[in-house]
Order: structure tokens, then C-alpha cells, then sequence
């Protein structure tokens, strides 16, 4: 394996000098990663050398083509230890993932007045997609709450679950205050109701070892641009017993096997839920990304990054007036640190720290009903991944305290 701090190189945007002045520090990764050249150019080798639509065609490119997408899919498949590619299905990213689950699972399992889990920590993702369900069908939703310091308590999560509970659906890390929630223990209770679970993977796949059949979720869903691979394209592992009894999300091509005007037959696992012509140049780019982040060692990126979040925590609480939001012990909380400086706004201090070539996010994070929760409008947010150094975040806090002279 290359060592971990000989890898910038492979990511030829980190050599960018920003507003032509300074060198990029870019701590925006839990928005979307970087991506390195393998990824780019096995892109650019697809569309160049065997461009063609996929399943459909007899000739050469084709079947060159729909070989590559399906490989792909099976490195997906073992990257995420799933059983079996038919467990693998294609979509845009995360967010379409839920959205494909509890409109499924939803119309196939749901009526009015059952009920959903989430928690008070989630992405609107997977808030949304559940009230979208709950304005079509009058499902209930149930929001786990967290405590002061931004973990969940599992004290009291058996007296959410009733005889109208049908699903679980919960982020495994937050993308506001970088906690691990312990999924494998709320699985263990959810199944022991008979309920099936959901993980929203986006903040966990890139950062440590994710084994769908250890866990034993239901579904679990992970997005491409947030592990060095294209945009536009994610996945979704689900368990075949669940995937074979939920009807399709959309119709069209490749969902079929027969149409009439009388009836259609729908096609097996997994192409039932992936309608229309598929991402297939982006499905070789995120396998690509899988392969690199494997040759790379998830156990090596969970090590460095740990070590880089607990630096920057001790170096960020060295500046007066610091707050961090999230767990204070980095064991559970993984490579996003979200803060705030005295009464500087989030919004201010990120617009300066750009102007000294800083990338970090500001606003609620597409996580407003956590904010409320904090009784804040907003934070910055720093998110590490595993080209990123001690010396970025030393600028980072060097940055902080020349914007703190300014105000």
C-alpha cells in the first residue's frame, strides 16, 4: 500500500493556488471529495474507447460496455460484502436511495398511521423523502432525540417501537457533528421488533470498513462523490427478500421484462429498480474510486483521519471563544468538525477564510431541524478526508485567529 501522505500528488486539483495567492486548503469533504486521476481518466478512456448504451446492444462495444458496468456493480458488491450483485442497485446517490426506499417500501408496506424512527440528527434526505410518505399515505414519523453533547441515547429506544413501527431509518455518521451512531446495536433492537433498518451511509463508506452482512441492515445507501468517485451516481444495497416483495420506483427501460397495454412484467434483481439507460461511464469511475480507496487501506484512511480530527479538535479549542458542536471523544465522532467563534457569523468567517484559500461549509447543512436543536442558524463545518494534513489545519486555525483581529 502507498503511504497515506505520499498520495496528494494523485489529486491534481491540491495544486491550485486560489485567487492566484494561495495554495488550496480544501476542508469540504463531506460535501464531496476530490477525485484522483485513475478515476478521471478511466472515465475518459470509457468515452472515448467503448461508448456504447448497455444490456440492450449485440455488438461489440456494447457488450464491452455492459461488462464494465456490470464489474462494476461487483466491485461495489464486495466493497460493501453484500451477498450477492442482485443486492446492488444503481442510483444517483444517497439521496435518491432513500427516497427509492420509502417510496417502495412504503407503498408496499406502509398505511396510515404506521410509523417510521429517524433521529433528531438527520439529513433532509431522510427526513423529506419520510413526510413526502407521510403527506401521501398518513404515516407517523417518531424522531429519536440526541443528547446536549450530540450522541443518542439508546436508554429509551425501546418504547419507540410499537405494533405500527415498519422501518428504521438512520445516518450512520452525522454530517453535522461527525458522530458514529452505534447501528449495529440499533439494527440488533430494531430486528428483535421485527424491523427492518435503513442506513444512510454518505458520511461512513469513505471514512472506515463497512460490511453490510456484519451490520445486518436492511438497506444501506452510500453516495459516489463522497468517496472520490463521480457525481450523479450512488448505491443502494438492499437485502433481495426486501428488494423482490417492493415494487418498482420508476418504469421504463431495463425495469421490464414484458409490456403490453394490457400488462407488464417486471425483470429481476436488481434491473428492476433501475429504469432508463444507467450512468455506466460513472459507474466505472466509482468503481474505480473503491479500488483506489482499497489499495489505499480503509484501515490506514480511518487512522489518519482520526488522527487529523483529534489534532484539529486540540488545535481548534485553542482559539478564544471556540465552540465545537458533536462528541468530544473522537472515538465515535469521525472527520467533521462543525463550529462557531464568539459571535462571528458562520457565514462571514467562511466568505474570509476563502479569501485565504480555506474551503470549509457554512450554513445549517441541509440538517435545519438539528440546528434548531443546537439553537443555532448555522455553523462551519471542516471535513477531512485522506489527502488532507496537520499543516492545512494549522492554517485553518492560523486563518481563524487573523479573521478574529478583524472583528
Amino acid at each position: 500500500m502507498t503511504p497515506i501522505e505520499n498520495l496528494r500528488s494523485d489529486f491534481p486539483i491540491l495544486l491550485r493556488k486560489i485567487y492566484d495567492r494561495y495554495p488550496l486548503v480544501y476542508l469540504d469533504n463531506a460535501a464531496t471529495t476530490q477525485k484522483p486521476r485513475c478515476v478521471v481518466e478511466a472515465m475518459t478512456d470509457e468515452y472515448y474507447n467503448v461508448n456504447a448504451n448497455v444490456h440492450r446492444g449485440v455488438h461489440f462495444l456494447s457488450q464491452q460496455a455492459t461488462d464494465l458496468h456490470e464489474g462494476s456493480r461487483e466491485t461495489v458488491r464486495r466493497f460493501l460484502n453484500a451477498r450477492s450483485t442482485s443486492e446492488i442497485v444503481f442510483t444517483r446517490g444517497t439521496t435518491e436511495s432513500i427516497n427509492l426506499v420509502a417510496s417502495c417500501f412504503g407503498q408496499a408496506f406502509m398505511k396510515e398511521g404506521d410509523e417510521v424512527i429517524i433521529t433528531e440528527m438527520e439529513h433532509h434526505s431522510n427526513i423529506v423523502s419520510w413526510q413526502l410518505l407521510q403527506s401521501r399515505q398518513g404515516i407517523k414519523i417518531r424522531v429519536l432525540p440526541i443528547t446536549d453533547e450530540g450522541v443518542l441515547n439508546l436508554d429509551g429506544i425501546g418504547d419507540f417501537f410499537n405494533e405500527r413501527t415498519r422501518i428504521v431509518s438512520i445516518a450512520h455518521v452525522s454530517n453535522v457533528l461527525g458522530t458514529v451512531n452505534p447501528v449495529k446495536e440499533i439494527i440488533r433492537i430494531a430486528h428483535a421488533h421485527g424491523v427492518p433498518v435503513l442506513v444512510d451511509g454518505a458520511q461512513s463508506t469513505p471514512h472506515f470498513k463497512v460490511d453490510v452482512q456484519d451490520l445486518d441492515c436492511d438497506f444501506f445507501a452510500f453516495s459516489g462523490h463522497k468517496i472520490y468517485g463521480p457525481t450523479g451516481i450512488g448505491v443502494l444495497y438492499g437485502k433481495e427478500e426486501w428488494l423482490d416483495r417492493m415494487p418498482p420506483y420508476m418504469g421504463g427501460g431495463e425495469m421490464i421484462k414484458t409490456v403490453s397495454f394490457e400488462k407488464t412484467t417486471f425483470n429481476d434483481l436488481p434491473y428492476k429498480f433501475e429504469a432508463g439507460t444507467p450512468d455506466y461511464v460513472a459507474s466505472t469511475g466509482l468503481a474505480k474510486a473503491l479500488e483506489y480507496v482499497s489499495s489505499v487501506g480503509l484501515d490506514a484512511i480511518e487512522a489518519h483521519e482520526k488522527d487529523l480530527t483529534a489534532y484539529a479538535m486540540q488545535r481548534l479549542m485553542e482559539v478564544p471563544g471556540m465552540k465545537i458542536y458533536g462528541p468530544q471523544d473522537v472515538t465515535i465522532h469521525d472527520a467533521v468538525l462543525s463550529f462557531q467563534v464568539g459571535n462571528i457569523h458562520h457565514l462571514d468567517m467562511g466568505t474570509l477564510l476563502d479569501r485565504l484559500g480555506i474551503a470549509v461549509r457554512t450554513g445549517h447543512h441541509c440538517a435545519e431541524p438539528l440546528m434548531h436543536r443546537l439553537g443555532v442558524e448555522g455553523t462551519c463545518r471542516a471535513s477531512f478526508a485522506l489527502y488532507n494534513t496537520r499543516e492545512e489545519i494549522d492554517a485553518l486555525v492560523a486563518g481563524i485567529r487573523r479573521i478574529q483581529t478583524m472583528f
